[in-house]
């Protein structure tokens, strides 16, 4: 059954250039929200609380990121996450959020990252008692070393990070392993680099949807919910199109 919008959780603070990389360059968000206007539902988020935060992360950490000046874009990102992940467990729900999370480990961080946006919100979820386990997709052109070094030591979370520069070899991966899971929730780190026409040179467009498609097959068959959460994804001209084909297919609507 073809959802008629999705729930897409966001702020106008991550419209601004909060840093010189090139998550926060101008005009980035801005080409997905128009992309995606006819099909989203916007809501808007709020901060991570410190006990979220403090799940996942140091003290030191948290103070680093205070000192950096960079807490409240970086809270209310790991507060989108939040949002769609408690929405996710009724229906597929999408945080469009900046900075990006995945390469933010407990202690450290690196790549554009902060906190870890997608471990806040499934610990979140496991907290409040909704989850036991968990099942991670990151389909970002980079391993997700964060979510990994934090999810991994946990030992509720199973984590797929296709590595492959071969397009069919990468989607048979994706689908062989979301075909085996077993788990209470889905959470895709939806980073667009792996695109032809951006840093990775890999995937086609028809590719996300095609990937959002199988994400939902999963879903339904467990009878689970899932959510997704913005990671890379570089060139403006073809990001919102991106995202946009791989919503449609989460929601079981055509390209």
């Amino acid at each position: 059954m073809q959802d008629h919008r999705i729930p897409v959780f966001t702020h106008d603070e991550f419209l601004e250039s909060y840093t010189k990389d090139p998550a926060a360059a101008p005009g980035r968000l801005e080409a997905i929200r128009r992309a995606i206007a006819d099909i989203a539902e916007f809501h808007e988020v709020l901060p991570a609380s410190w006990e979220d935060l403090r799940r996942v992360h140091t003290e030191r950490h948290i103070q680093e990121v205070i000192r950096e000046g960079l807490d409240r874009v970086a809270s209310l990102a790991a507060g989108g996450a939040v949002m769609a992940a408690l929405e996710g467990l009724k229906r597929p729900a999408f945080a469009l959020i900046r900075p990006p999370g995945h390469h933010a480990s407990a202690d450290s961080a690196w790549g554009f990252c902060y906190y870890n946006n997608v471990a806040v919100a499934l610990e979140h979820l496991r907290h409040l008692g909704h989850i036991e386990t968990a099942y991670v997709l990151d389909f970002d052109l980079h391993y997700g070393d964060g979510t990994v070094n934090i999810l991994g030591e946990k030992g509720y979370a199973a984590i797929l990070n296709p590595q492959t520069e071969n397009r069919l070899e990468y989607l048979r991966l994706v689908e062989h392993d979301l075909g085996a899971v077993r788990a209470d929730i889905i959470a895709v780190s939806a980073g667009f680099d792996a695109h032809q026409l951006d840093w990775g040179g890999v995937l086609l467009t028809e590719d996300y949807h095609t990937i959002g498609a199988l994400v939902r097959e999963a879903c339904t068959r467990l009878g689970i919910g899932c959510f997704a959460v913005l990671e890379g994804g570089y060139n403006h001209a073809v990001l919102g199109t991106n995202v946009r084909a791989f919503l449609l297919g989460l929601m079981g609507a055509p390209r």
